[in-house]
Parts: C-alpha cells; structure tokens; sequence
C-alpha cells in the first residue's frame, strides 16, 4: 500500500516513521522547501526521541521519501493523512486554511479513488469542509471520481511519540464507509496484532473524542494543581493528597502531579478550541474554562515564590532556571510555563540563566539576547542568587547539593515540578519552596 502524508511537522514526521517502519509505501509532502531539502539530506527539524535514526533508516530501504510536489506523490496512492498545523486563530479558534488548501489540492490532482484523513486536531465538522473543499475542485475539473474522507486523530504524546504509535492504547477512526474502513483495518493492521483497538465510528464523534481527551487531561492537571495551591494555604501535602486519592482506580495516578502548569502544542490550543466550538453552538463550556483560567494562574506560582521569598524585590538579582521545555524529552516550548515565568523575571529587573537539555536553540527563538545561555546546568548557579526548576528532566533529579550550595550565593531552591525529596534538600541546607506543600512553615531558615 502507498499512502501520502501532508505536512512534516511533528505529527506527519511520526506518522510517516511509523509507517515506513511496518513496511509501507509512504511519501511525505510540505510545502517549506527548505525542511523538504533537509529532510532528504536525514536532517530533522525536531526533536523526538527514536526518530531521526527512523527515518534515516527507512529513507535508504526506500520506504520513505520526502517532497514538494503533492500531484506527483498522489500517484498510486490510496490513503492520504492531512497531518498539517491548526494554529489558533486570535479568538481561540483552530485555523483551517492549511487543511482546506490540502483538501483543494487532493481536488486538483487525483485522478483515481483516494481516501483523505484528517489527523491534524480539527473542530467538529472538519471533515464535512475538507469534503465539500474537494468536491468544489472536482467539479472545477467538471470530472467524477470517487474519495471518501475520515477522521484519525492523533493520541501522540511528545517525548514517547513513536512508543505511542506503535504501541497505541487505542487507535480512533470516524468513517462514512465501508470502503474507508476497509481501507483504514488493513492499514492499522501491524500495529493492532498485539491487541490494540480500532475503535471506529461516526467522523463527528471521531473529531470530538480528540478534543475531549485532551481537555479531560488538561482538567485534570488544572484540579491538582487548584487543590496543591489550597494544601499550601492548610497546611496539607499534595504529595500524600495525590497518592490517596490517585489509589482509586476511578481516578488513577496518570496527570495527577502538581506543577507550573501545562504548556505544548495541543492542550492549551484544543482547550481553546472546544470552547470556542460550544460557544458557536451557544453552549458554555464551564468547566473548561476554568481549567483554561487555572492554568493561566498556575504558570506564575513559581515566580510570585521568588517575588515573596527576596520581600517582594527581585531588581538585580540573578535567577538560575533549569529548564525551559514545557516538558521533558522535547524542545517544544509553546505555551511553556517559562515563557511567563521568564518574562516575568525580566520585567521585574531580574537577571536570567538558563540551561536545558534540547531546548537551548528553540528557547532563544523566544529570548533572543535577554537571558544567558550555559553549557551544563551547574553553570547557571554561578553567581546566582537562586535555583528554579522548571522543567523536570531526568538529569535535573539528582544533583550535587554540596555544589549547588557552594555556588549560589543563597541556599535557595524553586521547585516547580516537585522532583526532590523535601527533607533531603533541608537537611543539606537549604531553603526549599515547592508546590502544594506548606513548605513556608517548615522550610529551615540559613543563618545570616
């Protein structure tokens, strides 16, 4: 089988892997000559772990290729994956242009019966445009040929993409035929011999259950960390609050970890956008939106700890930050908590030193010349008059406290993902402020 996969972001470079990997024909199509040309030379333009030596390997067995030309890759093909962006558009909405030119472009070109699934994220009602965009060109050329549209939203988690592909919990699939779902049975079949569903269903349903997965995890992220900033008013611990009420299996232990607040490319945009949905349908989506509210907050914690640990005057100080990726095992940093956090430092007059694993490059696509990059995470303690942890890499978990105590200048630590153990870091001497837990109270204080 060939099959065509439009856009070679983050969600079409994995999809395409993946694919190539099981043994199937695959061409991916962008638009941006310059990653095409990168891309065929085994450069990649993100990071994910796993799949670069991927794709390395099943461009020299032939399986995938990457191009330009969509009327050329069409050829031959039977399924097409429309897997490009859907930014928000200012009022929370998703942008739809780049999915109906995929759509208008599929119209143009194709000559035999296609199948055109939508995986990029969509609002409800998606694929009703993309078919009626098709049908539109069709009808421009004055020709009849045969396509079915679906919709096969991505369940991908960044840092564990190509796990989550080839190992799926569950493979979502809205068909209107049974061709499609034909089609899209012998397709999933190599990653479904080990048990894992194809749950199909109606397209409509299909685009929700995108949606309200996300914001159902994004809700639950939002509750802890709610209830963490109330432990810390009465003297509870989140971390003991989390773990009894995680042992019920009705509600499990997976998103349940207090923190700064969740960032990335999906929840805070399919948050946004499912409101925006309901609300064209005038319906208010309540709880959503104080999810979405919660978050906003939460972002800031972290900084108004500093803010009132130096007595609400951080002018001239120097913040260590290890950290800026909205979570480990990627350099995406949209909508990541250090965004605010460092923007908020600077406002303030602070001065800024950052280290992280991979997101250096991106982070100063964001900071340009405003903070300072290091080398290694020990770097930043230079001279600085405080550690935050902002993003909980695995490097970042055991760390030499006796030098980090020598090089700051106060004994101060910041942790916003709660990844240290609090009596250790006060026994070693150290002030430790951490999230959801009274740590104001008991936090020993450094003799002057």
């Amino acid at each position: 089988m060939k099959i065509v996969i439009v856009g070679s972001g983050y969600v079409g470079l994995v999809t395409g892997a993946c694919f190539s990997e099981v043994g199937i024909d695959v061409t991916c199509v962008d638009i941006d000559h310059n990653k095409i040309e990168n891309l065929n030379k085994g450069i990649i333009p993100i990071y994910e772990p796993g799949l670069e030596d991927m794709i390395v390997r099943n461009m020299k067995k032939g399986r995938l290729s990457f191009t330009t030309n969509i009327a050329e890759a069409l050829q031959g093909a039977e399924v097409l994956f429309i897997s490009v962006g859907t930014p928000p558009d200012e009022d929370g909405s998703a942008d739809l242009k780049y999915v109906l030119a995929v759509a208008r472009d599929c119209g143009k070109h194709i000559n035999d019966y296609l199948l055109v699934v939508t995986k990029s994220t969509v609002p409800v009602g998606t694929s009703a445009k993309v078919k009626q965009a098709l049908q539109e060109e069709l009808d421009n050329r004055n020709v009849t040929i045969e396509f079915d549209v679906a919709s096969n939203p991505e369940f991908l988690k960044e840092g564990a993409a190509i796990d989550d592909f080839l190992k799926p919990d569950r493979i979502v699939v809205g068909i209107e035929s049974e061709r499609a779902e034909d089609l899209l049975k012998s397709l999933y079949k190599p990653f479904t011999l080990n048990g894992h569903p194809v749950i199909f269903m109606d397209i409509v349903s299909a685009e929700m259950t995108k949606y309200a997965a996300n914001s159902m995890l994004a809700t639950k992220i939002s509750f802890i960390n709610d209830i963490a900033n109330l432990c810390e008013i009465v003297g509870a611990d989140i971390n003991k609050v989390r773990k009894g009420i995680g042992s019920d299996s009705r509600i499990g232990q997976k998103f349940l970890y207090a923190g700064i607040g969740y960032g990335g490319s999906c929840f805070p945009k399919d948050v946004q956008a499912l409101i925006k949905t309901a609300s064209e349908y005038n319906y208010d989506l309540r709880v959503l939106k104080a999810v979405e509210e919660v978050n906003k907050d939460q972002k800031l914690v972290l900084f108004n700890k500093i803010i009132n640990y130096f007595g609400g005057e951080i002018k001239g100080k120097t913040i260590a930050l290890w950290g800026l990726s909205f979570k480990p095992q990627t350099d995406d940093m949209r909508e990541a908590p250090s965004l605010s956090i460092v923007k908020n430092l600077l406002e303030a007059g602070a001065t800024v030193k950052a280290y992280d694993p991979i997101a250096i490059n991106e982070a100063k696509h964001h900071f340009g010349n405003s903070i300072s990059y290091c080398e290694d995470q020990y770097e930043t303690l230079i001279d600085a008059d405080c550690l935050a942890i902002l993003t909980e890499w695995p490097e970042f978990k055991f760390p030499n406290l006796k030098i980090v105590h020598k090089l700051l200048n106060t004994a101060v630590i910041f942790d916003g993902r709660n990844i240290y153990d609090r009596e250790e870091i006060r026994e070693s001497g150290f002030d430790y402020f951490c999230i959801g837990v009274d740590t104001a109270k008991n936090a020993v204080k450094l003799k002057s």
